[in-house]
């Protein structure tokens, strides 16, 4: 894992280990996203394992829906963690653009992975 602000991609099932495998192979940038799944878990050890995930550095959580097991538990990870936040909905684009503009810091990372996701979903006829 590299040094700095880490992703760490928190969904149901399978999706998150999807979603890291995925911006590795276009971004070709290993070591930065984490990915978790909420299989198997109840909520106490998907926190344990969030916890673990972020492993006391600066993080960003993706979490896939606004409510749910998942997004509980990112939000009770960040109690005791003031350099954590959480962004709900990830998308594939949202954590692409995260892993080459991580730098810009926690609070500058957070605004724009909202805006490039967001940025992200069209509607087609």
């Amino acid at each position: 894992m590299t040094d700095g602000l880490q992703g760490v991609v928190v969904g149901h099932g399978g999706l998150a280990a999807a979603l890291v495998t995925a911006a590795e192979e276009i971004t070709g940038v290993q070591g930065v996203l984490v990915g978790i799944s909420n299989r198997g878990c109840d909520r106490g050890r998907l926190e344990e394992l969030i916890r673990q995930g972020i492993a006391g550095r600066p993080s960003v959580i993706f979490v896939d829906l606004q409510s749910g097991s998942c997004f509980f538990a990112a939000m009770a990870s960040l109690k005791a963690m003031p350099e954590v936040r959480v962004v709900t909905g990830v998308n594939l684009p949202m954590l692409v653009d995260f892993v080459f503009h991580r730098a810009a810091g926690l609070e500058a990372a957070v605004a724009r992975a909202r805006q490039v996701g967001e940025q992200a979903i069209e509607g087609t006829r």
